[in-house]
Parts: C-alpha cells; sequence; structure tokens
C-alpha cells in the first residue's frame, strides 16, 4: 500500500578503480574525469613520489646514493587532496603542486621510487587514503593493481605508441619547458625501462587487469570506456 513516502535513494556502492600505465597515455586526465563523473575521490600517486623527489633535492639528498634516499624517505609529509576537480599535494605543510612537475624532478624520479623504503613509506600512504574514500576512488599510478592495491574492484591499464605518447607530453610540456617530441620520445623510453626494471613494485599490467590502447582514441573515448566499465562493475555489487 502506498503510504505517499517517497522511497529512499540508495546509494552506489563504493569502489576502488586503480587505472596504471606509463607516462602519455591518459592516465591523470582519464583517472579525473572518471572520478568527477562518478562521484569518486582522486588519487595521483605519481605526484606522491615526485613530492618525494623534490624533498630530496631541495634537502639537499643526492638521489643517486639510494643509501642516503632510504634513511631520508621517512622524513617528508606527504598530504594529498583528493578532490577530482582539484587535486592538492603538500610537502611538509608546502603546496607541491608546481614545483614537482619541473624537468629536474622529471628526471630524478625514477631514481627515487626504486628504493624499497621510498615505495614502502608512499604505498602505506596510498592504502591509507584509499580505504578513507568512504565513496570510492580512482587511484592512478604504475603498480596500483599489482601491489598497492591487488584486490581493487576494478583494474585498467592504459597504452599507447611511444610515438603518440611524447607527442601528447610535448604539448603538455609546451610554454613551460617545451621540448621536441624526438627528444621528448626518447625520455619516455628511458623511463618505461627504469620502472619496468626495477626490482621493487615494477611499472607492470596486473593478470586481471584490462587493457586499453589510447593511441586513436580521444580522450573523451577512453573516459567513456572506463565509465563503462567501473559503472558495471559497481552495479554487480
Amino acid at each position: 500500500m502506498d503510504n505517499g513516502a517517497t522511497p529512499a535513494r540508495i546509494a552506489p556502492a563504493a569502489v576502488i578503480v586503480a587505472i596504471d600505465g606509463p607516462s602519455g597515455t591518459g592516465k591523470s586526465s582519464t583517472s579525473k574525469a572518471v572520478a568527477a563523473q562518478l562521484g569518486l575521490s582522486y588519487l595521483d600517486t605519481g605526484a606522491q613520489y615526485r613530492a618525494m623527489t623534490w624533498w630530496m633535492i631541495t634537502n639537499g639528498v643526492d638521489v643517486s646514493d639510494a643509501a642516503a634516499v632510504a634513511t631520508a624517505a621517512g622524513k617528508p609529509v606527504l598530504v594529498s587532496g583528493t578532490d577530482p576537480a582539484a587535486p592538492t599535494i603538500t610537502v611538509d605543510g608546502t603546496d607541491a603542486a608546481a614545483p614537482i612537475r619541473t624537468q629536474e624532478v622529471t628526471s630524478k624520479v625514477s631514481a627515487v621510487s626504486a628504493v624499497p623504503e621510498v615505495r614502502t613509506v608512499v604505498t602505506e600512504l596510498q592504502r591509507s587514503i584509499a580505504a578513507a574514500a568512504a565513496r570510492g576512488i580512482v587511484v592512478e599510478g604504475r603498480d596500483i593493481g599489482t601491489t598497492v592495491l591487488p584486490d581493487a574492484d576494478v583494474k585498467i591499464f592504459l597504452t599507447a605508441s611511444p610515438e603518440a605518447r611524447a607527442a601528447r607530453r610535448s604539448g603538455e610540456l609546451k610554454g613551460t619547458e617545451a621540448t621536441d617530441v624526438a627528444a621528448t620520445k626518447d625520455a619516455l623510453v628511458k623511463r618505461d625501462a627504469a620502472d619496468s626494471g626495477r626490482k621493487t613494485s615494477p611499472l607492470a599490467k596486473a593478470g586481471d587487469a584490462v587493457e586499453v590502447d589510447t593511441t586513436d582514441l580521444t580522450l573523451q573515448q577512453v573516459i567513456e570506456c572506463v565509465v563503462t566499465l567501473v559503472e558495471e562493475k559497481r552495479n554487480a555489487k
């Protein structure tokens, strides 16, 4: 019998989404858009490793000295804002969003992120942030589906040709630290090798991840693909 009451809306189930892949595949743009569209939190784990690297550089730690980096790994306090519309990151209370994107940090982040002690500290932080995301979260990085959140509800691995990735990244750098596509491609390939070859949590596709090649797709097409995968999973929960 209808008593006139408005039926309560059932909140969608929380869902954890892991989006991995190398630089230039569209991870950040896709992850932020998917999180915003589905009302989820968002975490850029690469920014955390960049922040750790920036702290090492500004505090005089020799990033080529793994032992020195390991000793300092627990010192910086990283805080990541998880609003996909305006993600933030601070280091010891200082806004680090701009300085972590310099070429110096980019050239040294693979060395810092390869140190096991650094990965332990940052991985624990990432897991705590994901666990606290009541509505669910989209976490982007290189080892999310394999190491950080192996039980994520949805795992996506984005790929693209080196040429496409270099073109995109060069476009992103224009106006700040503009570089040519060939040099960018060379840097991307070297970083891929470093990230895939490190002993601790290398860049890798999880066995149960859905691979999406973004080479010939528009950003909107990639977003729609990932949103569909996430909604299917969330509706099935």
